[in-house]
Formats: C-alpha cells, sequence, structure tokens
C-alpha cells in the first residue's frame, strides 16, 4: 500500500498546555512491564469531575451499540461528544462482520470512496459486509488515484462528481476504505455534500488506525501548505479491522508507529516504556502488540477529542513534531516522503529545540532519538530542506496566530507538553541550522 493506502480550551500564544497523563495502560500484553504513572496536569486543563466522567473510556458503548457475543470487536473505545459520540471499533477480521458497519449505515445508498491500492484488496469485501442481507442498500463507490500528492481539490471533484452522477441524496452514507488521505478527503466531501451526509471511517494503514480516522479532522493539501483547507466532521463509527494491516508494507507500518509515538511523548509515559520495550515486536507485526498499539492510542486521542474537539488548545499537542514535518512534505513535493516520516523527523527537531530551551534534560531527547531510530524512521529532514524553507512554510502553518506561530514542545518530565507561542527564538534558530546544511 502505498503513501495515503495509506486541535473546553481557549489556548492564547502563550498558553501552556501540559498534557494530562493517562490512567495506567489497561490490556497491555503479558509480555510488557508498565510502570506507575504519574500524572501532570495543567490546572487550566483538569477537566471537571463531570467532565471526566463523560470523557471516560468504556469497554462498550450504548446497548444499541453493543456486539453481539460472537462478534470479533476485542475492544470499543467511545469517542465523547455528546450527541455525536460514536464507537471505534478494534478487532481482526471485523469485514466479516455485516452487522458492525449496516447498523451505522443511514438511508439506502452507499457511496464508498477508495484508491487504486485498496480496491482491489477490500472493496469486494466492504461491499459484501453493507449488502449482505441487506438488500435495500445499493453500492457506489469511486476509485481515486492512490498518494499524497492527490490529496488536493482536483480529486476530491471526483467523489463529488460521483455522488452527484449517481443522484445520492442526504440520506446517504460515505465510507472512507484506506489510509489516512482517503479518509481526510472522503470526510471532507461528506461534509461539504449537500451540507453534510453520513459518514464512517474503515482505515486499513496503522497511520490511519491510530490517528487520522478519529476524531473529525478533514481536508486537503494546498500547494503552499499541508491540510490548510478541511473541516472538522465526525464519523459515524470508526472499524479498524486489523487484519488490513497484513498487506501494508513494512515502510508505512513505520510511518504510523510515528504517531503511536507521539502519545507517549506528550502525554502518557507509560505507554511510551511500553514502546521502548516491544517495538521489535510491533515492527515485527505480533497481533498483541500492534492490537494493544491500536487501543491506547485511540484511547489517548479520544480523551483529547472529547475535551477540545475543534483544537482551541489541548487538541493542539497532538500535532507534536507536525509543524517541522509539515513543512517537510510541503517542501519536498507531497508524497516523497511519507507523513510518519517526516513526523519523525519533526518529533526530533522539536526534542532538540525543546532541550535548547531547557525544558527536557539531555535523557529524554535521547531517547526520542533511539526509539524513532529503532522504529526505522529518519532523525532528520532531507538535505534540500533549508533553514529559509522551513520558515517559509512554517509561516503558513495552521498553528500561526496574530502572526506568531506556536509550537508544541516537550517540557518536563517524560509525556508533558506545551502547546506556546512563549519560547526564546534563538532556540527555533540553532535546531534549523543544526538540521539544515544552509
Amino acid at each position: 500500500m502505498a503513501a495515503s493506502a495509506s486541535s473546553l480550551l481557549a489556548a492564547a500564544a502563550s498558553s501552556s498546555c501540559a498534557a494530562i497523563s493517562p490512567r495506567l495502560p489497561r490490556g497491555a500484553p503479558a509480555a510488557a512491564s508498565v510502570p506507575s504513572p504519574s500524572r501532570h496536569t495543567c490546572p487550566s486543563l483538569r477537566a471537571s469531575p463531570a467532565r471526566r466522567h463523560q470523557s471516560r473510556f468504556v469497554a462498550s458503548v450504548a446497548p444499541t451499540m453493543q456486539p453481539s457475543a460472537e462478534s470479533r470487536v476485542s475492544t470499543v473505545v467511545d469517542v465523547d461528544l455528546g450527541d455525536r459520540s460514536y464507537p471505534i471499533y478494534i478487532g481482526a477480521g471485523l469485514l466479516d462482520e455485516p452487522d458492525l458497519l449496516q447498523r451505522h449505515v443511514h438511508g439506502k445508498r452507499v457511496l464508498v470512496v477508495t484508491n487504486t491500492t485498496v480496491a482491489p484488496l477490500y472493496l469486494e469485501k466492504v461491499t459484501w459486509a453493507l449488502t449482505h442481507n441487506n438488500p435495500n442498500v445499493s453500492v457506489e463507490s469511486v476509485i481515486l488515484p492512490d498518494g499524497e500528492q492527490y490529496k488536493d481539490m482536483d480529486t476530491l471533484m471526483k467523489v463529488f462528481d460521483k455522488a452527484i452522477e449517481s443522484r445520492l441524496d442526504r440520506r446517504c452514507t460515505f465510507v472512507a476504505l484506506g489510509g489516512g488521505v482517503i479518509g481526510d478527503m472522503c470526510g471532507f466531501a461528506a461534509a461539504a455534500f449537500l451540507r453534510g451526509v453520513n459518514f464512517i471511517q474503515i482505515p486499513t494503514t496503522l497511520m490511519a488506525q491510530v490517528d487520522s480516522s478519529v476524531g473529525g479532522k478533514t481536508g486537503i493539501n494546498h500547494p503552499l501548505g499541508k491540510n490548510l483547507i478541511g473541516a472538522f466532521y465526525q464519523p459515524q463509527c470508526v472499524l479498524i479491522d486489523t487484519d488490513t494491516l497484513n498487506t501494508l508494507p513494512d515502510r508505512e507500518l513505520a510511518s504510523g508507529i510515528a504517531e503511536v509515538v507521539k502519545y507517549g511523548l506528550i502525554r502518557d509515559a507509560p505507554f511510551f516504556e511500553w514502546q521502548e520495550k516491544n517495538m521489535s515486536a510491533l515492527l515485527a507485526r505480533e497481533p498483541s502488540a500492534l492490537a494493544y498499539a491500536i487501543k491506547r492510542s485511540c484511547e489517548n486521542k479520544a480523551e483529547v477529542v472529547a475535551q477540545d474537539e475543534k483544537e482551541s488548545g489541548l487538541r493542539a499537542t497532538l500535532n507534536l513534531g507536525h509543524t517541522f514535518g509539515h513543512a517537510i512534505e510541503t517542501g519536498t513535493g507531497y508524497g516523497a516522503w511519507l507523513h510518519g516520516e517526516a513526523i519523525a523527523a519533526g518529533t526530533v527537531m522539536a526534542a532538540d529545540m525543546s532541550h535548547r530551551l531547557g525544558w527536557i534534560d539531555e535523557s529524554i531527547r535521547k531517547r526520542v532519538v533511539d526509539i524513532l531510530e529503532q522504529a526505522k524512521l529518519p532523525i532528520t529532514p532531507p538535505e534540500t530542506m533549508t533553514v529559509e524553507k522551513f520558515k517559509s512554510i512554517m509561516a503558513v502553518d495552521k498553528k500561526v496566530a496574530d502572526g506568531l506561530l506556536r509550537l508544541i514542545l516537550l517540557k518536563g518530565p517524560l509525556g508533558s507538553c506545551v502547546f506556546t507561542g512563549e519560547y526564546d527564538r534563538k532556540a527555533l534558530d540553532e535546531t534549523l541550522h543544526a538540521f539544515c546544511n544552509n
């Protein structure tokens, strides 16, 4: 699968968003040794007792959403957004359970949006799951070209063309079948078509399963910047069939691990420590290790999204390394580097800058480098990225406010970070010069 088959809180430019460490991981593989967590809570982000209750993670959702006793669903993570809450189903073989998909379909018309890599692998199975013992449902599909370079307005129009030609109405359902590019584009199309139609996510890459399919961020790229055009639009459900990872190339698997590492660094130190012990198992695709990494990643993101759906503060911390990383993707041409590869190098740059500011000690900086190297991910940007190229692209980043570039940086013990515009600009310059030839 290629690159594409593969955010309660007001934050001023100087807001310090210390990450909230979640509870002790549950369901970790037996071989994992998980230390007791410490909770680092910024007072401005501390949830009320009611909110903590509302945003808890549960092993099931509302009774009407319950899988059957024979279901292959191993975990259900609930994204708590009031009347827009939805489940994330996680398990092996979930595409073989038609009821899971069918219970979230509205109306009788479905449009599956996928790409040229995923369609031959899973389109037939998804079509079967949508229609099995359900003859009143008809399925159309649109197969897009595969690659980050196609995450643009021209390609998006192909989805609208198909929907209009098929005379789909407001009761139709769009299904995203693929990686992050397909999920982002299908979600944006669902948000815009007839001003909003039903939407389901079926992510088939690790990157999409642990990050992009959860939380309702949708959109497309612009030549001047990544993900600058889009909408917040939540799906009805996310169905993660871990068996789809069996067809995922090693490079794509590693790309997804970059986002897994992020959760440990910004808010879940025990999870990071588990990753350090189990990276070889993840790279070897051991089912229990992958299932646990996906579960913990989804739980972490669901808790953040429940508190800050539209990225007014806390959710921005999920973008550790992304300002540098998005600049790499834009500067090298979309698709040259996978998203996770660019984020890995960007995360090392963020850790380097955090260390230069005196916000983390050398041991944490080194652990960041070590775990990403262990995951076989790049730890430096490509040689074509210059200081000026970084600065010009970062100047149009979504986190710029009133002309001030705000960054997510590590601060304090492992599992803590800040989202802030209050930092010594000299440290940023030093980091850029340290990682660029000119």
